[in-house]
């Protein structure tokens, strides 16, 4: 199989992910759940990772809670800073995990930039948007449909300058672009473990700039003689027992990342995308949505087909796609393809050229 679906969840994975993940399974207990061997090795492996994670993204290890996924630290984020009322400023480009959030605690989501690959007009939008009511600003770094890096340095800025917590969604940007929570002064940045950072499925990193709401309340492994939650990260936001396996094979994915590093990864998808973007102008009617600045990921619309009935057709050659809105209807609505969906094509630092040959040759038959 050809899989071009790194954005929904990278494949394959590092050998060291799927050993250490089998590693921990057999040998590894709870941190802070005793003091014998298989407890202590899994208090290691942990805090390796948050150190591993602290590194790579500029935060110090305390910092760093694990979490399911991207969409459970963005949960976690939008409900410490904002309650029912207030405004906060989104782009236009924004996931349902932080549409549906907003909507459920009934907060005014002012919504802007909406321009695809318009980086100045996105941040005059926030400029504009961003008033004495806002309470809070959360932005994607990377739409997970069309690939378009949203200028966020200079969002975090504007939200520096005007005392407003900035929120960061890098569940497209974390192993692929540089993100530093100090550099961004960010109160939360959000993260999956098994896109771009090449962990498994049911982790993620949430990078925490200031103390977070817990979501959940229960066992720390400290402090057990208190009522409350510890008033201490990470342990403030981490109650129950944690997905061991998932972040010792995550710590592997983090080391994949730093060895090869993020701006060779960067630099290979984008080769990778804009080969195929060639290929597809031979296309008689394909629209192709590309523009600057772009990562890896590229959305299509064949001939006017339906998105759903190309991506099968796809499916049938062994090549791997997602069609559709992509959880992601805000996005669409912004780039005027909320009736007609798109094709996406995704690459990881796993794809090659070949591949995107073999992909390019049948396309040419569709």
């Amino acid at each position: 199989m050809i899989y071009f679906d790194a954005a929904a969840t990278s494949m394959p994975k590092p050998p060291a992910v799927y050993t250490r993940a089998l590693v921990a399974m057999r040998a590894f207990a709870s941190p802070g759940r005793g003091g014998h061997r298989a407890a202590m090795c899994a208090a290691e492996a942990v805090y390796a990772c948050r150190e591993a994670a602290g590194e790579l993204f500029d935060a110090e290890p305390e910092r760093v809670v694990f979490t399911m996924n991207a969409t459970h630290g963005l949960n976690i984020a939008v409900k410490t800073l904002l309650r029912a009322g207030d405004e906060a400023v989104i782009s236009g480009f924004e996931h349902n995990a932080v549409t549906r959030p907003l909507y459920k605690l009934g907060v005014r989501a002012n919504i802007a930039g909406r321009r695809l690959f318009d980086p100045e007009d996105t941040l005059r939008a926030f400029d504009r948007a961003i008033t004495e009511n806002t309470r809070a600003v959360i932005c994607t770094h990377v739409s997970n449909v069309f690939g378009y890096i949203l200028p966020v340095e200079k969002i975090a800025a504007l939200c520096r300058e005007r005392g407003v917590p900035f929120v960061l969604d890098a569940s497209q940007s974390a192993g692929v672009l540089p993100v530093h929570l100090r550099a961004l002064g960010a109160a939360f940045i959000a993260m999956p473990g098994h896109k771009g950072l090449y962990g498994p499925q049911g982790t993620g990193i949430l990078l925490c700039g200031q103390m977070p709401q817990s979501l959940l309340e229960g066992g720390t492994g400290s402090l057990s003689e208190l009522a409350q939650m510890p008033d201490f990260l990470p342990d403030a936001a981490e109650a129950g027992t944690q997905n061991v396996a998932g972040i010792h094979a995550l710590a592997a994915g983090l080391d994949f990342i730093r060895r090869r590093g993020v701006r060779a990864i960067l630099e290979h998808e984008v080769q990778l995308r804009r080969r195929l973007s060639q290929a597809l102008r031979e296309l008689p009617g394909a629209e192709i949505f590309e523009g600057a600045p772009q990562t890896g990921v590229l959305s299509v619309n064949f001939h006017g087909e339906d998105c759903e009935r190309a991506a099968q057709r796809l499916a049938e050659h062994d090549i791997a796609v997602r069609a559709g809105l992509h959880c992601a209807p805000l996005a669409h609505e912004s780039a005027g393809t909320l009736q007609s969906g798109t094709v996406r094509f995704s690459f990881s630092a796993f794809n090659t050229g070949r591949e995107v040959e073999r992909a390019a040759a049948i396309l040419k038959n569709f």
